[in-house]
């Protein structure tokens, strides 16, 4: 076999699984986008969704809480570009226009997808279904990394270690306040709050000087 066919079959290959992988991820977004409860949802109800043999499933995911975790590092990754855009769209001027941005354009995304919302915050009451390693490897390094480095460029504002502190606290504190917002029982409710929260964590990394 010549290395130009080994090298075509191996890209051939590598094509397939991708296209397995996403086609898995694609079955459980949209099982529990239409109300399915993650704690009924089984890897075998998961490969049939998405027309795979369980074992198929398994070469690619050891189990539920690995599919888990692939699809909220997606929606992730998507809402970075979003925010991306936004603020090339829309460049705030002040610090406080920018929480509040990225606050307004995080909420939307989580309206627009259901399946993100639910994982992220979990069922009223209940826990949260995204690993902690995972939160803390892309919400608690990467996305924070790229706010530091915009507000450090927009705000000159020193990329320190006690303002990194600060920012990841703020990441925790407005975690736990949408999870709040997410369960009043209306719209103005949540509104109200999403309301005092932006007011609370501007006051917090960006007090008067």
């Amino acid at each position: 076999m010549s290395q130009t066919t080994a090298s075509t079959r191996r890209s051939q290959v590598q094509e397939r699984s991708q296209e397995t992988v996403a086609r898995a991820l694609a079955a459980a977004q949209s099982m529990l986008a239409r109300g399915v409860a993650l704690e009924s949802l089984t890897t075998a109800h998961i490969a049939q969704e998405a027309g795979m043999s369980v074992g198929g499933l398994y070469r690619f995911f050891p189990d539920k809480q690995a599919i888990v975790d692939a699809i909220a590092v997606r929606h992730m990754e998507a809402f970075q570009e979003r925010m991306g855009a936004a603020l090339m769209a829309d460049f705030p001027e002040t610090t406080h226009q920018f929480l509040t941005l990225v606050v307004d354009e995080f909420v939307a995304y989580l309206n627009e997808n259901p399946d993100f919302r639910t994982l992220a915050f979990g069922a009223p009451g209940g826990g949260r279904y995204i690993s902690r390693p995972t939160r803390d490897d892309y919400a608690g390094h990467q996305v924070l990394e790229m706010v530091m480095e915009f507000l450090s460029g927009a705000f000159e504002i020193e990329a320190s270690p006690e303002f990194a502190f600060r920012l990841r606290m703020a990441t925790e504190i407005g975690d736990r306040l949408l999870a709040f917002s997410y369960e009043q029982p209306d719209t103005q409710s949540r509104l109200r709050v999403l309301s005092e929260a932006k007011a609370l964590l501007a006051e917090y990394l960006f007090p008067p000087a």
